[in-house]
């Protein structure tokens, strides 16, 4: 990341830099200390890997929705692809002697490829839409993928790694099933955890934020400002857009390996249109082009459902009212304009004024 001055003063680029940087690094220490000392309830050990999880999702989807201007529906779809081809390619590799963190690495890096693939070929029909009709397009795209993980079945013994569209894969005795259809991944090796969920986060966060502050980062929000004049000046709109609709869907893909590998079965029900539209709600929550805002809104959001638990009569019920809320104060012109002022008045130092010799102001 390069740290930019202008006139004696850190850019804006930057400052929302150190703040995405600072939250992250600060968050983790803070939870790792308190997780030594005994201090983090079990419920919330087991979200931190799906918190990380979905900040990325949320960082990557901010790509696409906030950077480019266009609205994805299908965000599920790619971390659905990224998962199950983590917890395939973590299942063939699990005798080949690799450590556990080079296996969840390789897992990463293969869940990404996949997704990126599918992001560039789904991109180059979809992204010549716009509006509506793209978000349709991307949301049908996205149960397509879900639902063709729904007849894949794949398994290894010693023959090796065997896929087909039907059960009878013909494992001899001893072999394992490693994706099982609409029963999903069973008997998976939970081998993610919240320091690899950590670097992972840091990692979307060095891609999205220089990909923000690039000539193709600038380039891209050029064609989002206004389509007709970037493309009057010779930016191929088109290449644009494709590229961060891919880089958004190759980090679904890392996000959705590290998920998949931090459950023991996992449904691929579990990314159906419920989860692309969440995912979009930590984006819209926390501000469109916001990264510390999808940061903050992914987290708050993902603990906030099983910290109202104990009201189970009325946990949704709260949820939603604490949605709308967020929702009025973050886009009230009223409230911004209150907000900003009182900033102003007690928060910016005031100009010095000029004195002349006698102790009277100019």
């Amino acid at each position: 990341m390069k740290m930019q001055i202008k006139n004696g003063r850190l850019s804006p680029y930057t400052k929302n830099s150190i703040i995405s940087y600072g939250l992250v690094i600060g968050a983790f220490v803070i939870v790792s200390i308190l997780n030594s000392m005994g201090m983090v309830s079990s419920s919330l050990q087991g979200q931190l890997v799906p918190i990380c999880c979905y900040i990325v999702m949320a960082v990557s989807l901010n790509l696409v929705v906030g950077i480019s201007g266009e609205l994805s529906l299908g965000h599920a779809g790619f971390m659905s692809a990224g998962a199950y081809t983590g917890i395939v390619v973590s299942g063939i590799l699990e005798t080949s002697g690799l450590p556990i963190y080079g296996r969840l690495a390789v897992a990463i890096i293969c869940g990404a490829i996949v997704a990126g693939v599918l992001g560039f070929l789904i991109g180059i029909p979809v992204l010549r839409l716009r509006g509506d009709y793209l978000a349709i397009v991307t949301l049908a795209f996205g149960e397509i993928i879900k639902n063709i993980m729904n007849i894949v079945y794949a398994g290894k013994d010693s023959h090796g790694f065997h896929l087909k569209t039907n059960p009878d894969l013909g494992l001899e005795e001893g072999g394992r099933m490693l994706l099982n259809g609409p029963m999903g991944a069973t008997q998976v090796q939970r081998i993610s955890t919240f320091a690899a969920g950590f670097v992972l986060v840091l990692i979307t966060l060095f891609v999205v934020q220089n990909i923000m502050n690039s000539k193709q980062g600038r380039a891209i929000m050029a064609c989002r400002d206004n389509r007709i004049a970037a493309e009057s000046i010779g930016l191929n709109v088109m290449k644009y857009k494709l590229m961060a609709f891919t880089v958004s869907a190759a980090l679904a893909g890392m996000g959705g390996a590290l998920f998949g590998l931090n459950y023991s079965t996992l449904l691929p029900v579990k990314f159906n249109f419920n989860t692309s539209v969440l995912i979009l709600v930590f984006v819209v929550l926390g501000g469109l082009g916001n990264i510390w805002g999808s940061i903050i809104a992914a987290t708050i959001l993902t603990i906030l459902p099983e910290a109202l638990r104990q009201f189970a009569d009325y946990r949704m019920l709260a949820y939603a009212i604490v949605l709308i809320l967020v929702m009025i104060f973050t886009y009230s012109p009223k409230i911004k304009n209150f907000t900003q002022g009182f900033i102003d008045k007690n928060f910016k130092r005031k100009k010095p004024t000029a004195q002349t010799e006698g102790g009277g102001q100019v």
